[in-house]
């Protein structure tokens, strides 16, 4: 987090524009996700009433970022929960909950992170990303095959595509097996006995 012992001034203008005081630039509101990001304090200040409005631009900012593709994390059931809090006489307990599970979420997400690394990263998930980056070598080869744009330097000469495809006939064979393999694996993960 930045140590900075005053937060920045923002202003807000009445034509939406932000102003950063202190780099004395306009500003948009992806400008101050980065900020918020990279842990640098800020406070914005309507500039005609001098209002605090660093909620709703913070809320603005969250908006923002739910409608880009992707980028959500707001579940649905998350949100009506947190609408039906509202006017409840459980208002006043919600944000010190959620301050108090976010810096705990904060505080482990190394730890976290290291775990889902290991999880998907190695043993069980790692043979399986080798047969999905073989899956897809493999057909972004039988894609270039039937690229009409394909350029001349790009297609192999003719005694390599004769070895090529004695290749795939056996990497078929062997993706094949894998496959069988990895079938079999998930039945008895799942419990099921294949015949």
């Amino acid at each position: 987090m930045a140590s900075s012992e005053q937060p920045i001034t923002i202003k807000k203008y009445a034509n939406r524009r932000l102003y950063n005081t202190g780099t004395s630039t306009y500003v948009t509101l992806e400008d101050l996700a980065d900020m918020v990001k990279r842990g640098e304090d800020f406070i914005v200040n309507d500039a005609k009433t001098g209002e605090d409005i660093t909620r709703q631009v913070l809320a603005q900012i969250i908006f923002e970022q739910e409608n880009k593709e992707g980028q959500s994390l707001l579940p649905i059931a998350f949100l009506r929960q947190l609408i039906r809090f509202y006017g409840d006489s459980m208002q006043m307990l919600v944000p010190r909950y959620l301050e108090v599970s976010i810096d705990s979420l904060t505080r482990e997400q190394e730890k976290f992170r290291q775990q889902m690394a290991q999880a998907f990263g190695g043993g069980t998930f790692g043979a399986l990303e080798d047969q999905v980056r073989r899956n897809m070598e493999m057909f972004e080869r039988a894609f270039a095959m039937f690229s009409p744009f394909a350029r001349r330097e790009e297609q192999p000469a003719e005694p390599e595509k004769t070895r090529t495809s004695a290749g795939e006939g056996g990497e078929i064979e062997d993706l094949k097996r894998q496959m069988d393999e990895m079938q079999k694996r998930l039945d008895g993960l799942s419990g099921k006995d294949k015949t």
